[in-house]
């Protein structure tokens, strides 16, 4: 039991130090990305994490219109948006 642990250790250590060398292969041939590069993939990103909180406000309103219950839904609504705009934007910065 505890080599098959020690297997599956190595082997993420394995893929992160490949990962790791990828990126920076990839950073010697190509050179850092320009300003323009990385305040584009800060608007990217801030639009992943904006829109699914815009939806959730939206959608948790209308639910509050309907049911006639205060801020309940407003209030979920908005945390289930940022959580996946976080997500989103999660899986977006650890793409390879």
């Amino acid at each position: 039991m505890a080599e098959e642990r020690d297997h599956e250790g190595r082997e993420k250590m394995r893929k992160a130090i490949d990962i790791r060398e990828a990126r920076r292969h990839r950073w010697q041939t190509d050179g850092e990305r320009s300003l323009w590069q990385n305040l584009s993939i800060i608007g990217a990103l801030g639009w992943l994490i904006i829109v699914p909180t815009l939806i959730g406000v939206a959608a948790g309103r209308w639910l509050d219109q309907k049911f006639d219950t205060g801020v309940f839904f407003s209030g979920a609504c908005i945390f289930l948006g940022v959580c996946f705009g976080g997500y989103l934007a999660w899986k977006r910065m650890n793409e390879t």
